[in-house]
């Protein structure tokens, strides 16, 4: 699989069709779920096709369950190989989450226990991920609002291991980081001295929203809000540690006018621009 350019995406959506045609190029990537392309035609194939011809793609997974206790569904994997082959995409990512239980499918994306347990689970699904798909896959780090006693590894450790026994890459969302480290009380500049910077093969940014609780605030990761200062701040700083990395900005939920999401992308092609092509700081 090619893999993204070192430069600024967005996450594509339809009523933006019209805007992107008229400038092609101006975005370096698109990024689409998975899951709304997995009929055979209409209309989201005709535009995504027309995207595609002008712009690299990432794919992300939500539905996969890579967390999840079960097997992993078989007629998913099946559609997103057909996907990913139609379209040949650049990147291919999914979260450290689950979403399903049996035959159940939940809306969210869940939490997990880091156990000897859960890592097994995890691995042996990527592994048959990897495997089916043809192509080396990148794991999100989660935003989370609960932590489990049973935990026997940091969610570092959790994710280098991940990537040592399995070969996949990780899928760095800054934002995930700021919102966890608020609402668990960790400094998230020590989360990411621990993070295998060297496995990041792209980074997410998004908006968050805050609730104010007697305990202190809670922040929602909530994709419906411009990067928030102090994310752009702890981007920056990875970008001085690994040098350029592919990076989408996420808006998912009220979503904004087309010149809105162009300029949260020029702000993070700027930072993206300040770092020289060979910088890293990450050995």
């Amino acid at each position: 699989m090619p893999q993204l350019p070192r430069t600024t995406g967005l996450g594509f959506k339809p009523e933006h069709f019209r805007d992107i045609m008229a400038e092609p190029g101006v975005i370096g990537f698109f990024e689409i779920h998975a899951e709304n392309y997995m009929g055979d035609g209409g209309a989201p194939h005709a535009m995504l096709a027309a995207l595609r011809a002008d712009h690299a793609l990432s794919i992300h997974g939500v539905g996969l369950s890579i967390g999840g206790a079960g097997k992993l569904n078989a007629d998913h994997l099946t559609r997103l190989r057909k996907l990913i082959d139609r379209y040949q995409p650049e990147s291919f990512s999914e979260h450290l989450a689950w979403s399903s239980h049996g035959a159940a499918w939940l809306n969210d994306l869940l939490p997990l226990p880091y156990t000897q347990q859960t890592l097994t689970t995890i691995c042996a699904h990527i592994d048959q991920v990897q495997d089916r798909l043809g192509c080396r896959m990148l794991l999100e780090n989660p935003a989370t609002y609960v932590t489990f006693t049973q935990s026997t590894w940091s969610e570092t450790d959790f994710l280098t291991e991940i990537t040592r026994r399995t070969g996949c890459g990780l899928l760095l969302d800054i934002n995930n980081v700021f919102v966890s480290a608020t609402n668990h009380r960790f400094d998230a500049r020590a989360y990411l001295a621990a993070f295998p910077l060297a496995a990041v093969g792209e980074i997410h940014l998004a908006g968050h929203d805050t609730e104010e609780l007697p305990s202190g605030p809670l922040l929602i990761d909530s994709h419906g809000a411009p990067v928030a200062d102090p994310v752009w701040a702890l981007y920056a700083e990875v970008l001085g540690q690994i040098g350029p990395v592919p990076t989408l900005i996420e808006w998912d939920t009220d979503v904004p006018g087309y010149p809105v999401l162009l300029a949260e992308a020029a702000h993070a092609q700027a930072l993206l621009q300040s770092v020289k092509p060979g910088q890293s700081h990450a050995a």
